[in-house]
């Protein structure tokens, strides 16, 4: 396992500038020659507690592509565990490979690289990780969640996260609408996954107008039939009229070959790091008028449901509770971005910067 920490200057790019530029503490690699295991544990900050955030395993075209997504990720779930009033910092990981190289001496090997930071990061699912590739985990360390209900977990956090992302969208539609109801509203959920399903149900129970898209053709043809959604080619998705575009699949989809093609009023999905370059891409949806529910503030349903499992006493009335909050946090964030003529996500990242440092001084008080 080799560590690398932020404590030296050097040059822009490289990985230890890209580190030092997002403020993250450490970024561990992992690797594991009999299982073929190659991870990457990022870890922003540890202020507010242990770094929390899933593992996502995705078959990336480069190294220097999978350290971009766990540095960006594990930024991502800082400010998204701030903004939900989580004692818990922001981390991330990624396995490199393809998920059919799971298996228990594999998941296994990830946990005991996991244990061996001693509690500073806690995983969870992600994108091709599961609940029960969570039991497996936790057979080497404690500092996982996400687990099965069986097994005396949470279970599965995504209707949690789709109620959150279901709560910042209607908070969304009332700063741009006057109105938080989503009936006849034309709404694309982009990605049809396990969260995105979920929200097509409370979107589906208000009256909302579906339109579904997703890069596995069988996948959506399934969720359109059992739904009554109408899919449509995801070649075709950013030149449709539409009232609000729901990223709900893989990041960086607000980007320059997008960005001036969308006709929507409202973006608000569960999808991670939806900017692709978040400073310029927020002005420009500012300018636009468009209005931004920022990704890690709406879709932390999910990290409150496994945060409340692992510090322990969980209770799903509780833990939606506290999801349902989402909604005035994302209309405060938004007043904020109007008042202060700022971006919605600089905004976000504000007010988290500022809760981490208020909780921070509290803590070199003692």
């Amino acid at each position: 396992m080799l560590e690398i920490k932020a404590t030296e200057t050097v040059r822009e790019g490289s990985i230890f500038g890209q580190i030092s530029t997002m403020d993250h503490e450490q970024v561990v690699i992992c690797h594991d020659q009999p299982t073929g295991l190659k991870a990457i544990i990022g870890i922003h900050n540890t202020v507010l507690g242990p770094a929390l955030g899933g593992t996502r395993l995705w078959p990336y075209g480069t190294e220097e592509e999978a350290i971009t997504d766990v540095l960006r990720l594990s930024r991502g779930m800082t400010f998204k565990n701030a903004l939900a009033g989580l004692n818990l910092g922001g981390g991330k990981a990624v396995i490199l490979g393809n998920p059919a190289l799971k298996s228990e001496a594999f998941l296994r090997r990830f946990g005991r690289f996991i244990e061996s930071l001693g509690g500073k990061y806690v995983t969870a699912e992600d994108v091709n990780m599961n609940t029960s590739d969570m039991e497996y985990i936790s057979m080497e360390t404690r500092h996982v969640a996400g687990l099965p209900e069986i097994k005396g977990g949470a279970g599965d956090p995504s209707p949690v996260t789709a109620f959150g992302t279901y709560m910042g969208m209607k908070a969304a539609a009332k700063k741009a609408y006057g109105s938080d109801s989503l009936s006849g509203k034309k709404i694309l959920v982009q990605g049809v996954g396990q969260v995105g399903k979920y929200l097509i149900e409370y979107l589906s129970k208000e009256g909302a107008e579906i339109l579904i898209t997703d890069i596995f053709e069988d996948k959506l043809k399934q969720v359109a039939k059992n739904t009554g959604a109408t899919a449509v080619d995801p070649n075709l998705i950013y030149d449709l009229d539409m009232d609000i575009y729901a990223p709900c699949a893989l990041g960086a989809t607000i980007n320059d070959d997008t960005i001036d093609r969308l006709k929507c009023a409202v973006i608000a999905g569960a999808a991670n790091n939806q900017l692709k370059d978040e400073a310029k891409h927020g002005k420009i949806l500012l300018n636009k008028g468009i209005v931004y529910a920022p990704d890690f503030l709406i879709n932390a349903g999910g990290v409150i449901n496994v945060g409340a499992e692992y510090l322990g006493g969980y209770l799903k009335e509780t833990v939606f509770k506290q999801t349902e909050k989402i909604y005035d946090t994302c209309l405060g964030i938004l007043e904020k971005s109007e008042d202060e003529k700022i971006p919605a996500q600089q905004a976000a990242i504000e007010t988290a910067k500022a809760r981490i440092e208020a909780i921070g001084k509290v803590k070199l008080s003692f």
